[in-house]
């Protein structure tokens, strides 16, 4: 039996690549696929919405922070990102119901990328800034939450 190759090499034309395998999938000509590569192609796509995730919440966290430490430089930009980070977090696992627990298996990492960041944004000490993250996953994701300002900010 003699096996084509693809027609379109993965490392000169990804697009053309992809549209080919598409082609190949569709046609239910599977011996032509260029399987290591999909394969590759696939755990990178699993590997892509985790790291979204991820971004979205240290960015999200990072304004929850601002919110909580420096009421008096609220603004409505910081409420928008706040939004739209939640939002899309939302859609990423609407699309992938199995990720529904990867928020809160990052979490501590994104909040430490977080408290940093709000240190050097906010000039406050990072000692002022709480260790562990004050916020629940729920309230972090949910559409209302706003974090209260804290007592002693050091403003």
């Amino acid at each position: 039996m003699v096996v084509n190759k693809p027609s379109v090499r993965y490392d000169e034309d990804f697009n053309g690549w992809i549209e080919e395998t598409i082609a190949l999938l569709k046609a239910k000509r599977f011996e032509e696929i260029d399987v290591d590569n999909l394969i590759d192609e696939l755990e990178s796509m699993s590997k892509r919405d985790k790291r979204e995730i991820l971004s979205r919440l240290k960015v999200l966290l990072l304004h929850l922070l601002k919110w909580k430490y420096q009421p008096s430089h609220r603004s409505a930009s910081w409420e928008i990102t706040i939004r739209n980070n939640r939002e899309e977090i939302a859609q990423i696992l609407q699309d992938s119901p199995s990720l529904r627990s990867y928020p809160s298996e990052v979490l501590v990492q994104a909040y430490d990328s977080a408290r940093k960041n709000a240190a050097s944004e906010t000039g406050l000490a990072i000692a002022s800034i709480s260790e562990q993250c004050p916020f629940t996953i729920a309230d972090i994701l949910s559409e209302s939450f706003l974090p209260n300002p804290t007592a002693s900010n050091g403003m």
